[in-house]
């Protein structure tokens, strides 16, 4: 390879690595602003009582009645499409940082990127007119999939081990905001002491937050495999207003509610501040 042609190739790969990183800060904003809306969706039904849905096809329907909603809605798609790219760059190359290119982080990664790809693919779908893909219940998305696992040969089994996973991954989310595993990809040197506050307030009680609502989630999939009744299985929507049927009543739920808009204005953060 000739001196030119390695300048060359160097360069494109650093110009692939600015798409990257921008996909990443602007995935950031998409989920920032969706959790924002989700949670303030959840605060007026722990307020009201409004039949409303708190979840992404809630959100996505608060995005929709607005002044340029569908070029919000676009660019909530992309963002979200970013993110997936950003993720599935992490599993294929490794992640920034040191041990970034552990088998478990990339593995990890991978997990994200589905996430975030299916996430996007939802949105972008509600963008193009598909009103019953990504504003669909997750809900009845929920039930839909037990009820599908359920028919499988040892199907509570299933249900059960995908529950027990989305409850590990609430309980993991909760347990990393607490003890602050998010400061580790912060560039913190770039950050005053005041924002390192703000995003100590806001990591910790949005990650926990946000860790709740993935626990109750799991949890009520526990119940629905071991009555092998899908009907025990709930999305977010149901998930949260479930918080509002403990002895705390409507507090907790507006309490978990505040979370979720917290971890929003986090992920507003992270799209300064994190390394990527």
């Amino acid at each position: 390879m000739t001196t030119g042609e390695s300048f060359t190739t160097t360069a494109r790969r650093a110009h692939r690595a600015q798409v990257v990183r921008a996909g990443a800060r602007a995935g950031f904003v998409a989920r920032g602003v969706l959790y924002l809306l989700v949670g303030a969706l959840a605060v007026r039904i722990g307020l009201t009582g409004t039949s409303e849905q708190a979840d992404r096809g809630g959100a996505l329907e608060e995005v929709v009645s607005t002044p340029f909603g569908s070029v919000l809605l676009w660019a909530l798609g992309i963002g979200l499409a970013g993110m997936a790219l950003w993720r599935l760059s992490e599993a294929l190359f490794g992640a920034a940082g040191p041990k970034g290119d552990r088998a478990g982080k990339r593995a990890l990664s991978g997990g994200r990127f589905v996430f975030y790809a299916v996430s996007a693919f939802f949105v972008l779908s509600f963008a193009v007119g598909d009103r019953g893909s990504g504003a669909g219940s997750t809900d009845k998305q929920s039930h839909d999939l037990t009820s599908r696992l359920l028919a499988l040969p040892g199907g509570p089994w299933w249900v059960g081990a995908v529950a027990a996973g989305v409850l590990g991954a609430g309980l993991w989310i909760a347990g990393r905001a607490v003890l602050r595993k998010y400061r580790k990809h912060l560039e913190r040197q770039r950050m005053s002491r005041l924002q390192r506050r703000f995003m100590d307030v806001s990591g910790i009680a949005g990650g926990v937050g946000r860790g709740l609502v993935f626990a109750a989630v799991g949890l009520f999939g526990l119940k629905a495999s071991i009555e092998s009744d899908p009907g025990e299985a709930k999305g977010m929507d149901d998930a949260l207003r479930s918080f509002a049927q403990t002895p705390a009543g409507p507090w907790l739920l507006i309490a978990v509610a505040v979370g979720l808009v917290l971890f929003g204005v986090f992920s507003f953060g992270q799209s300064k501040w994190r390394e990527v």
